[in-house]
């Protein structure tokens, strides 16, 4: 995994950091946050975004605003185009920015309303992100001053998207730097978030993600709550219905195969859980999406 705290450094004669981002294989979990605004326009692939303590579904053109500080990570599934990339397209901004043009000019105080709410992440609806697509790659081809006026166009119309919805209950937390006794246990809720990423589908017990974090299981339990803001148990649901949502859109496999995939060895089990997360039963869920 890359360390818990990443730092972005502008181009040179920029204010801004760009990432055109493109991965043959897959976009691994990679749990993290910066300082920094993060715009992300992800591209021919599906899979997953944690973003706090939300975990959702996300697929080709999705377009998420994360605040500073706010920890996430996306994990792909499959490709739409094999012959092509996943793809994201990142942009990366100060508060510092933003609150200095906010202060001068009027016309910025709905762009820094939006920002605010973006402290918990935001998706934005279908309508905007396909609006704004290829303006956003536009922007990556474009020299310094013109990429910034293109920024602040795309955070205005970002801003008048009434249909965005909020991710994550919670709030980025208030430091930047972890440090001490804290930044060890982010160490430590990393390594088992990463553990549960690669091994969700197999059975996984407390001894032994207590043994990764290195801490008693009471320990783990209260460190990962704190850290998450939800439980081990609720965690691994949502990586299990998550994927198995994902194989019921995106393939005819049995539903008893996939709930076997998923770590499940209780058809009933996995039926009470996807219901209960989904609103439906795992068949009526594939003949809803099947259907359009």
């Amino acid at each position: 995994m890359k360390p818990y705290l990443e730092r972005r450094v502008p181009e040179p004669a920029s204010s801004l950091s760009l990432l055109d981002r493109r991965l043959d294989d897959a976009i691994p979990f990679q749990w993290h946050h910066h300082p920094e605004y993060e715009l992300t326009l992800t591209l021919n692939s599906r899979g997953q975004r944690f973003i706090g303590d939300h975990i959702g579904d996300y697929a080709d053109g999705d377009l998420v605003l994360i605040g500073p500080n706010l920890p996430h990570s996306w994990s792909s599934r499959s490709k739409y185009n094999s012959d092509q990339p996943h793809r994201a397209l990142v942009i990366w901004f100060t508060p510092e920015q933003i609150q200095a043009l906010s202060k001068t000019f009027v016309e910025f105080h709905a762009i820094e309303s939006m920002l605010t709410r973006a402290a918990h992440g935001l998706q934005f609806s279908s309508a905007c992100a396909i609006a704004l697509r290829p303006v956003i790659k536009t922007l990556f081809t474009l020299p310094p001053t013109a990429r910034l006026l293109s920024l602040l166009g795309i955070l205005n119309r970002l801003a008048e998207d009434d249909d965005k919805q909020i991710l994550s209950s919670k709030p980025a937390q208030g430091h930047d730097q972890p440090e001490g006794r804290e930044r060890m246990g982010w160490e430590r809720i990393d390594r088992v978030l990463s553990h549960n990423h690669q091994h969700y589908m197999h059975r996984l017990t407390l001894d032994d993600l207590a043994g990764i974090a290195a801490l008693s299981i009471s320990g783990l339990h209260r460190l990962f709550r704190k850290q998450t803001g939800t439980t081990i148990s609720a965690y691994i649901i949502r990586l299990r219905i998550g994927d198995a949502s994902a194989r019921l859109v995106a393939t005819q496999q049995p539903v008893a195969y996939i709930a076997a995939a998923t770590g499940y060895e209780s058809l009933a089990n996995f039926n009470r859980q996807f219901r209960r997360s989904r609103g439906m039963p795992p068949r009526a869920y594939r003949d809803l999406f099947q259907a359009h």
